[in-house]
């Protein structure tokens, strides 16, 4: 991980210190802000967390709240998980950020705190830093993902991923706002835990304002049944798949 881990430390390094200039250049207008609430509902076939199921191979039910006010924001999110050292179980994150625009192009800088009620001793935290920029109908990002103790194992964790979008004009069926994305990213741990490559790509149908249907598929390019094993306790859950996905935003 080490010569890897300086080149993506760069990348990081950049993206929060452009995010932040960002930041400092947005005038402060509090008066134009408005405090905003959102919730969501997701039903999925399977949890997919960068490619590997965290719900055993099985559907999962994600409730979500959102906090925003101007840049900032905050939330709370939760899923059903099943693992040989969490089965059964809840999994509840927390997050909070900043999205400042430069242009066409928004940074987010946000810290996560995953967290598993009845199993605590796996909680850990994630520093979160990206940037998307938008033109068209396209969208186009880059995001890390840095823990410096990765589900309290004493081991450093780093994912570096990139994401393209293209949202199609006009309606499929006079009924179906239609997009397609995809993303690749690369999972670094220290030492012994195995780094893998992970990607998906899928097809989004959002219809009656607040709805959307995603059919989507994962795969982990290079991580086999027993790296799987070693790391959640269950050799399938690795495995490529098709996922489906109903979600609701209110």
């Amino acid at each position: 991980m080490t010569r890897r881990s300086k080149e993506v430390g760069i990348i990081k390094s950049f993206v929060l210190g452009a995010a932040l200039a960002a930041a400092l250049a947005v005038p402060a207008q509090a008066g134009d802000n408005k405090l905003a609430l959102s919730a969501t509902t997701v039903f999925t076939t399977d949890y997919m967390f960068r490619s590997i199921s965290n719900s055993g191979n099985g559907p999962a039910v994600q409730p979500e709240f959102d906090l925003t006010y101007g840049i900032f924001y905050a939330g709370i999110w939760g899923s059903n998980v099943s693992s040989v050292i969490n089965p059964d179980g809840i999994e509840i994150d927390y997050y909070a950020g900043i999205t400042p625009k430069w242009g066409p192009i928004t940074f987010n800088i946000a810290g996560l705190y995953y967290t598993y009620p009845g199993n605590n001793d796996i909680d850990y935290f994630e520093l979160k830093t990206g940037a998307s920029w938008t033109g068209g109908n396209w969208t186009l990002g880059i995001v890390n993902y840095w823990s410096p103790d990765y589900a309290q194992t004493g081991l450093e964790s780093d994912a570096l991923e990139g994401a393209v979008a293209y949202a199609f004009s006009g309606k499929l069926f006079n009924f179906f706002s239609p997009s397609i994305s995809a993303a690749v990213g690369e999972q670094w741990y220290e030492e012994p835990i195995p780094d893998y490559t992970y990607w998906n790509a899928g097809l989004t149908l959002g219809f009656m304002d607040h709805w959307s249907a995603d059919i989507r598929y994962y795969d982990t390019a290079d991580y086999s049944r027993a790296d799987c094993l070693n790391l959640i306790g269950n050799q399938n859950s690795c495995d490529a798949r098709v996922v489906g996905t109903i979600k609701a935003v209110f």
